[in-house]
């Protein structure tokens, strides 16, 4: 059995995690692969650096460069995060024609067309099971298990301290900002916490799996992002009476097109999503994970588990090496490639043009004639209404009425809503919120 040298770049949460998992299973990947796999350099930020698992010293370096540059490293990981300086990291190794494995979500979103150009160009290949929901195997299953499917719609669960915020909120009845602050004491959140509740890390995992699941590159700057800081425990209180759960959603899904599929035309969006209660989605609680995944000719499959977190994510880096090990000793250095643009003419359809079914909270004056003159606006946009919920107030006061829309174009429901606000009846800024039955 060859055996092949690891370098890794990265010693901290993640990167001492990787150390650890091969420590105690190494033995167990090289029984199942055939492979030995020995890390033979590690470089870190510091040698004291905190970090959950210890790393012997004689294995660290602080330049990343020797790690790279070692004729005798095989295989390297990158494990540090950022755009910047993780970007020369991987080209450099690239260049150098050594297979990467990543963990960089964010690098990924920003360079990965760059970045699989460049092993491509080096007949090498990317590895990055672990950009993306941790230790779910989605990567892998979109690349090689639906290898043989078009993928028409994928939803998923992808950010855990959203997914843990918006629990609580149902279950207690809370409000964000209190269960945000608890979450941050708990280290579920950041202190800093934009990336996760405005929705970008979902933006970056979404964007990688359009990528994937379509066969050209979903740019960042086309995927529609809200994050959950509007919702509040009222919309969890009226979605619940209405049979829904509220659940941040990343969405991919396949529009017509008219070409018969040649060029393929498919909504990217994160936004906030009232998932009926009978859906599975709807039961994926505090920091896990879940992707939904329908393929024309498997039907639907469900991915759940742990989104991240120093074990979930080193047992994907784990998949990852193990299939690097076998390319390298098999001789064939890109046997499943890392991404395969193979899609001329794919677009990102408009957030405006999305269709959608929709919830709406409005705070009106409760008087008659109040709930005339919105189902007006509403008719006048050709949009139906499903339902109204309204609780009884004092006359002349101040109520909300929850009404459940019809499918309508986002761009028409949008339009209506700001009719809606400037109506004299009608109190403060409508709060819509877009409504998944997975039809």
């Amino acid at each position: 059995m060859r055996q092949v040298n690891l370098g890794m770049i990265g010693g901290g949460t993640v990167g001492s995690g990787v150390y650890h998992a091969l420590r105690l299973n190494g033995q167990l990947l090289a029984s199942r692969i055939g492979v030995p796999i020995r890390i033979r350099k590690i470089a870190v930020k510091a040698f004291d650096e905190p970090r959950p698992y210890s790393i012997p010293r004689s294995l660290m370096t602080l330049d990343w460069q020797r790690v790279v540059h070692d004729p005798e490293v095989d295989i390297v990981t990158e494990l540090v995060g950022g755009t910047t300086i993780a970007r020369t990291m991987v080209l450099t190794a690239l260049g150098l024609g050594k297979p990467v494995i990543t963990a960089n979500k964010a690098l990924l979103s920003a360079h990965g067309e760059e970045l699989f150009a460049a092993a491509k160009k080096n007949r090498t290949n990317l590895y990055y099971e672990a950009s993306v929901c941790g230790g779910i195997p989605i990567i892998k299953s979109l690349r090689e298990g639906f290898v043989g499917n078009r993928i028409t719609h994928l939803y998923g669960i992808v950010n855990g301290t959203c997914n843990y915020i918006l629990t609580r909120m149902k279950l207690e009845g809370a409000d964000f900002d209190a269960v945000l602050k608890d979450a941050q004491a708990q280290g579920y959140a950041e202190a800093e916490p934009s990336l996760d509740v405005d929705g970008y890390d979902a933006q970056h995992k979404i964007g990688i799996l359009a990528s994937l699941a379509h066969g050209f590159w979903v740019k960042p700057g086309r995927i529609y992002v809200e994050g959950i800081r509007a919702i509040t425990r009222l919309d969890m209180q009226y979605a619940g009476q209405l049979g829904y759960t509220i659940k941040l959603l990343g969405i991919i899904k396949a529009q017509p097109d008219g070409t018969g599929g040649r060029a393929p035309r498919i909504q990217v969006s994160v936004y906030p999503t009232l998932v009926p209660n009978s859906h599975v989605l709807a039961s994926v609680n505090h920091v896990f994970n879940a992707v939904f995944v329908r393929g024309d000719v498997v039907g639907d499959t469900l991915f759940y588990g742990r989104g991240a977190g120093k074990d979930a994510t080193a047992s994907a880096v784990l998949s990852d090496l193990a299939d690097a090990a076998l390319d390298l000793t098999a001789g064939t250095k890109n046997r499943v490639p890392a991404f395969v643009p193979h899609a001329r003419g794919g677009t990102v359809v408009p957030i405006r043009d999305v269709v959608s079914q929709y919830f709406v909270r409005l705070n009106v004056v409760d008087r008659p004639g109040t709930l005339a003159r919105i189902s007006r606006v509403f008719g006048d946009a050709q949009i139906g209404i499903s339902s109204v919920i309204q609780p009884e107030g004092r006359q002349g006061g101040s109520v909300p009425l929850i009404m459940m829309l019809h499918e309508a174009p986002n761009g028409a429901v949008t339009r209506a809503l700001r009719r809606i606000q400037k109506l004299p009846v009608v109190r403060g800024r409508p709060v819509m919120i877009r409504v998944e039955n997975f039809q």
